[in-house]
């Protein structure tokens, strides 16, 4: 098993070239990680056509989900968005937020800092910032923003617990997030866990969906819930590339489920919120039973 230095290495140095790519080779591959799909075109990704303050040129393709959608962001609120690539996220929230508000993109690839920046300034835009840094280890100060999204990231990192407990320190009381992810019900095969392009490509390093949730109640989030759940699917075409004819078989028959989530959670200290959903699933206490 790699140390997580060098998981996030690997991270890195793909999502530079990544960073170059068009968002229709990352939309048909994993990520942006994998060689893409011949068979389908959008494995991971929503649409956003119609999204208020979308900008074609800082979409690549990579999320997993359209966290801006539920968080609920109102003008004037402070929002970080957590692996902003080329902004994309940011400047939908910053759509929301109005000239009144802040957005701040952390990202670590040096590649999408810069592709961020340049898309901020073609918008005009002086309240959208980008920084470079782990999102484990944020460039934020404690108590900073209202709202934090994110879209695909956190399960590039090898440590969730650091993660989430930064959103914690950085939200102000009362603040809360809503944050796409890739999660696992099942154990994936050894050849996809354990490839560098499957980490990268949000999959191997994807953890089990009541362990990411239970994680989330225990750094202290309230009114913790599920507001939108699909499954992912990944082509054949693809797991041919790690797999047998028969371990393919073996590994679509056999029960394990890949899935994007997109998980709401509130800091304790303000009024409380009601998380949009368009899922059943609902709070996710400890000893509920509803993870």
């Amino acid at each position: 098993m790699k140390s997580e230095r060098e998981l996030k290495s690997d991270v890195q140095e793909r999502y530079a070239r990544i960073a170059e790519q068009g968002k229709v080779e990352n939309a048909a591959s994993c990520c942006g990680a994998t060689t893409p799909s011949n068979k389908v075109y959008n494995i991971m990704m929503d649409d956003y056509f119609g999204t208020e303050g979308y900008l074609e040129d800082a979409d690549l393709g990579l999320g997993c989900g359209l966290p801006t959608q539920f968080a609920m962001i109102e003008k004037g609120d402070t929002v970080i968005d957590l692996g902003s690539g080329a902004g994309n996220d940011c400047f939908v929230a910053r759509h929301e937020t109005g000239a009144e508000g802040k957005v701040i993109g952390v990202d670590f690839t040096p590649a999408m800092i810069h592709k961020a920046r340049a898309n901020a300034e073609k918008l005009g835009l002086n309240n959208v910032e980008f920084r470079e840094g782990d999102i484990d280890n944020m460039p934020v100060n404690d108590d900073t923003a209202d709202v934090i999204v994110s879209n695909c990231v956190l399960n590039l990192v090898p440590d969730k617990h650091k993660v989430i407990n930064e959103l914690f320190r950085t939200l102000k009381p009362g603040g809360h997030f809503s944050i796409s992810d890739i999660v696992l019900v099942g154990e994936l095969p050894d050849a996809l866990r354990a490839d560098a392009e499957m980490y990268a490509g949000c999959v191997a390093g994807a953890i089990q969906k009541q362990d990411y949730l239970q994680y989330i109640v225990d750094a202290g989030f309230e009114q913790v819930a599920i507001q939108k759940e699909k499954p992912i699917t990944i082509p054949d075409d693809i797991l041919g590339k790690y797999l047998s004819e028969t371990e393919i078989a073996d590994f679509n028959q056999g029960g394990t489920g890949i899935f994007s989530i997109t998980v709401f959670g509130q800091k304790p200290g303000g009024i409380k919120k009601s998380p949009i959903q368009t899922s059943d699933e609902a709070c996710c206490e400890p000893g509920s039973g509803c993870c």
